[in-house]
């Protein structure tokens, strides 16, 4: 089947608070067939993450999945500053998060529904988020670094937040620019050069 549509930033489903799923909604074909379309989708883009609002549906569900052939082209000293390794498939669905002790770490994000924009976002360096799988049984999750950062991200789309209401907006720019002018640079020179906690005029 074809992937799914992403809808982007303005459309009303992505500014709203998803909805939480029942355990028998949860075993249902309906949405064990979303799961799956939503997997190959997050594929298809490719992404690291899909929540179901951002296929139009408002339902507290999301997928995750950092697969090791996304990383293969990432300097080594670059996935170790991002604590970045793979992580595999996972469903989360009605989570709850509680973010753990430590200064936020600070790095570049974009969105599949915020196509082609990225910006510095601040997120806590671990969570703990309490969730159901897709068979709807609890499960618990300690995650640290870019998979922590993924979970944030996805869990806030299921409050209806986007990456871009995060981001310092001095430091939002195109995945083009971002190559072009920015790439090479640590987030130190970035934020220092861009002055991003400075507001603007």
């Amino acid at each position: 089947m074809p992937p799914l549509k992403i809808v982007q930033a303005g459309h009303s489903v992505l500014h709203g608070r998803a909805r939480p799923l029942s355990n028998s909604e949860i075993r249902s074909r309906a949405i064990q067939d979303l799961i799956e379309r939503m997997r190959e989708t997050m594929r298809d883009a490719p992404g690291v993450g899909l929540a179901a609002p951002q296929i139009g549906e408002p339902l507290q569900l999301a997928v995750v999945e950092d697969r090791e052939e996304y990383q293969r082209n990432v300097k080594e000293e670059r996935l170790e500053l991002l604590e970045r390794r793979p992580v595999p498939f996972h469903v989360i669905i009605n989570p709850r998060i509680t973010l753990l002790p430590g200064g936020p770490a600070r790095f570049f994000e974009g969105c599949l529904s915020v196509a082609g924009i990225l910006g510095l976002v601040p997120r806590a360096r671990g969570v703990h988020v309490d969730a159901l799988d897709e068979r709807g049984e609890a499960v618990s999750i300690d995650a640290h670094g870019w998979h922590a950062r993924i979970l944030q991200h996805e869990i806030d789309h299921l409050a209806g937040v986007l990456c871009i209401d995060r981001m310092y907006t001095r430091t939002l720019m195109t995945q083009e620019n971002y190559g072009q002018y920015w790439g090479s640079k640590s987030i130190e020179e970035i934020w220092q050069e861009l002055e991003a906690d400075k507001p603007p005029p």
